[in-house]
């Protein structure tokens, strides 16, 4: 499965951001530059956090280095990424679930989020894309939802997805649990 490299900014300022969508833009045009095509940076909403996302394969150009010395670096793996309902909108709003979960609940988590969970956020109109990942450090599981808008957040269809029995059953087995609604920022 596909792997990125997290980097997670605590307290990220103004200038920091800006500094890393001017740079990172090029790499929109060009697959040769050092930090290739598909990089990706967001913003909470209602803390001071930001997440870059980068191909893993093309690891940490020494400037990013710099400009982020105490950035908190993972890896992830996708496990499982389903176009959305909304697969070709735009997608300006980035919901993450991270998460530890108890041992002997793993087997039940896994099945939820690939039988039911996963499957049913991503079938929500609004939705762009879903995706599950692992992580190498901090919250081993890693839930990531494209959306088009903030009302898909909100939406029924959205609210009933969370609200199964099978989703009573599992939530209570997480631990370490953090919920964040980013925005997309432009890169450029």
């Amino acid at each position: 499965m596909p792997t990125m490299l997290l980097a997670r900014i605590a307290d990220p300022s103004a200038d920091v951001l800006a500094e890393l969508a001017a740079r990172l833009a090029p790499a929109l045009a060009s697959p040769d530059h050092a930090v290739c095509s598909l990089p990706s940076l967001v913003q909470a909403q209602d803390k001071p956090l930001a997440y870059l996302y980068l191909p893993a394969d093309h690891g940490r150009p020494d400037w990013l280095e710099a400009l982020l010395p105490r950035a908190q670096w993972t890896v992830l793996t996708a496990t499982l990424v389903l176009p959305g309902a909304s697969a070709h909108a735009a997608a300006p709003f980035h919901y993450v679930v991270e998460a530890d979960v108890l041992p002997e609940s793993e087997a039940e988590l896994n099945a939820w989020y690939i039988t039911e969970h996963l499957p049913g956020l991503a079938a929500v109109p609004g939705t762009v894309r879903a995706a599950r990942s692992l992580a190498a450090d901090g919250p081993r599981h890693f839930a990531s939802y494209e959306l088009a808008s903030l009302a898909t957040f909100e939406s029924p269809p959205w609210l009933a997805v969370r609200a199964t029995e099978w989703s009573s059953r599992v939530r209570p087995t997480f631990r370490n649990i953090h919920r964040t609604m980013f925005r997309r920022l432009p890169l450029g």
